[in-house]
């Protein structure tokens, strides 16, 4: 029995299956699968969620260029009234799979900047999931602190630049003492 977890919406694909003319694939989740993300990304829901991608093997097959396009319409909660907030969700990338390195290899440390491509995600077993891949790139687009157009949020230190405007009613009573002695 395994303990690999099912991403919500997985997509796999085979890397010995690809051509070396590349792969073009449209996918779109079922209403399941949006469901299940909407969970996981903790949102209100995803309506449409498809992506088109173009999968191309680099290096004698130690590496997987995969270009695609995600769209998804979802739905968030306003941070400040807690409505709904409908978006859409319209993203390019750029993603590379490379070859899991064998037990015998030595793990080495990645530098990491961010004028540099990320390291390439593991080739499991053959295999690649580009669907998985799709659903981390629309949780990366999404809004972090969605707002309803027009909202804005007033922070505590407002109220207490205002609180400070009002007159201290001590004050009006010593004025008050002053003037009638």
């Amino acid at each position: 029995m395994s303990d690999a977890v099912v991403p919500e919406f997985s997509r796999i694909v085979r890397v010995d299956r690809i051509p070396a003319s590349g792969m073009h694939l449209d996918i779109e989740a079922k209403p399941a699968e949006r469901a299940a993300l909407a969970d996981r990304f903790a949102i209100q829901s995803i309506g449409v969620l498809r992506a088109e991608l173009t999968l191309r093997v680099l290096a004698g097959g130690a590496v997987v260029r995969v270009n695609g396009h995600v769209e998804a319409e979802v739905v968030q909660t306003c941070v400040v009234t807690l409505e709904p907030v409908a978006q859409t969700v319209s993203e390019d990338f750029v993603l590379s799979f490379g070859t899991e390195q064998s037990d015998e290899q030595p793990m080495t440390e990645i530098e990491l900047s961010l004028d540099e491509e990320d390291p390439p995600d593991p080739i499991l077993d053959g295999t690649i999931d580009v669907g998985e891949a799709v659903a981390e790139h629309v949780a990366l687009a999404l809004d972090p602190f969605p707002r309803k157009p027009g909202i804005t949020f007033e922070s505590g230190d407002d109220r207490e630049v205002e609180e400070e405007k009002r007159p201290n009613p001590f004050a009006v009573l010593a004025q008050l003492h002053k003037n009638k002695g």
